[in-house]
């Protein structure tokens, strides 16, 4: 755990002096090294701000606004776009968030499956432990488990030797990312990996090739004969029909308020800085129900490390703070101790967080629950309806309407 805290301290100060070392590399650099996988403490060629953007101790606004004012948005491309893949990821699963139930409940077949299936359970083993026949598998899996990242571009060979090499279940794949990543995010993780195995984007799969692993990884690695020579795409159910983004009310600022603080969202000067002047703040973690087995040790660490760092910094704001566990009965009855007459809290995507606010929200004698959405998701999520390239062509829009929003503060 403290290996992987040491090279991501859970603060946003860390996230601030990371974003400032990485913006001069933003532009030509990034996109000549950004695919170079050269091993772990020498991810130069990429920002590695995943895990702070996945808890928002920093915003994506932040970071294109923070790389704009360096680079011209063309000189900067390739990095603008891998922030809004992950944009992209969110809006597309929060339109059809029923993908993520698919998942685990298919999940939790293949976990039934690996209690009764004794092969299964061998290279499932070892495949998660790093004990393979493939060197720079068992390389990749043991730096997750070990620092809590991964480097995209072996992400993307790591999950297609899982698939179509070691032919195990594209979900536990899934699974093992969120028990360790410390950016493990339910859009990101779950999509990327469908895409991989040819789901997502149907019959379009993802082949992990010698050469490609060896010209990336600078001769590091390079399996030869020991990869699968096709990638045929994975059978999967049928996407649900996309849905509206939910229409959110907004607060009552004459009701005594609550505000509920996740690890989705842990800058909420977005809303203290509205006029909202919460008299109590639950502080509500739940990466422990990414998955049904343990999740690693740091990825926790890391969320109430990140929340504590929220906390001291806004703490004056928040009113009586509670750490509230993660289930509905603790947050009604911090909400009725605390009399409120309504909670307000960041928007929270698919994901455990938001299966918690839909419960309490539905609970008896909760009062009202009030969702926030950042006006950067609200503008950009309802473009993901179908591939990234038709999304692509709205960011130049999505950047002149975050630069109007900014200006107008």
């Amino acid at each position: 755990m403290q290996d992987a805290l040491s090279r991501f301290p859970a603060t946003r100060t860390a996230a601030l002096e990371r974003l400032q070392r990485f913006v001069p590399h933003a532009g030509r650099d990034y996109a000549a090294r950004r695919n170079y996988d050269l091993g772990r403490d020498a991810h130069s060629g990429v920002s590695t701000l995943s895990p702070y953007l996945r808890a928002r101790l920093i915003t994506e606004a932040e970071v294109l606004e923070t790389v704009l004012n360096r680079h011209s948005a063309a000189a900067a491309e390739k990095f603008i776009q891998e922030v809004f893949w992950r944009t992209y990821w969110k809006g597309w699963l929060e339109m059809r968030p029923a993908v993520w139930r698919q998942y685990q409940t298919a999940l939790n077949r293949c976990l039934d499956d690996v209690q009764t299936q004794s092969g299964l359970r061998a290279r499932w083993e070892a495949a998660c432990k790093g004990e393979t026949e493939i060197d720079c598998f068992n390389a990749w899996a043991r730096e997750l488990v070990e620092t809590g990242y991964m480097h995209n571009h072996a992400r993307m060979w790591f999950a297609s030797i899982w698939i179509f090499t070691l032919r195990l279940p594209w979900e536990l794949g899934a699974d093992f990312f969120l028990r360790h990543l410390l950016d493990g995010d339910p859009a990101s993780n779950t999509l990327g990996w469908r895409w991989v195995a040819g789901i997502q984007t149907p019959g379009k799969t993802y082949l992990a090739r010698t050469s490609n692993i060896s010209k990336y990884t600078e001769g590091r690695f390079a399996p030869k004969w020991q990869l699968a020579g096709e990638a045929i795409a994975v059978p999967g159910p049928p996407v649900p029909e996309r849905q509206p983004l939910p229409d959110l009310a907004a607060p009552d600022a004459s009701l005594r308020t609550g505000l509920i603080l996740h690890e989705d969202d842990l800058s909420p000067g977005f809303l203290l800085d509205t006029g909202l002047a919460p008299v109590a703040t639950a502080v509500v973690t739940t990466r422990e129900k990414l998955s049904p087995l343990a999740v690693a040790p740091h990825v926790t660490a890391f969320a109430t490390g990140a929340a504590a760092d929220t906390l001291a910094r806004f703490g004056a704001r928040l009113g009586e703070v509670t750490e509230v566990e993660g289930t509905t009965q603790d947050v009604m009855a911090w909400a009725a101790n605390a009399g409120l007459g309504q909670i307000v809290t960041p928007y929270a995507p698919v994901g455990p967080v938001a299966d918690l606010l839909d419960t309490v929200a539905g609970a008896a004698g909760v009062p009202p629950l009030c969702q926030i959405r950042r006006d950067y998701d609200s503008a950009a999520w309802p473009h993901a309806t179908h591939g990234f390239f038709r999304f692509k062509d709205k960011i130049p829009s999505l950047l002149g309407q975050m630069h109007g929003l900014n200006a107008a503060k």
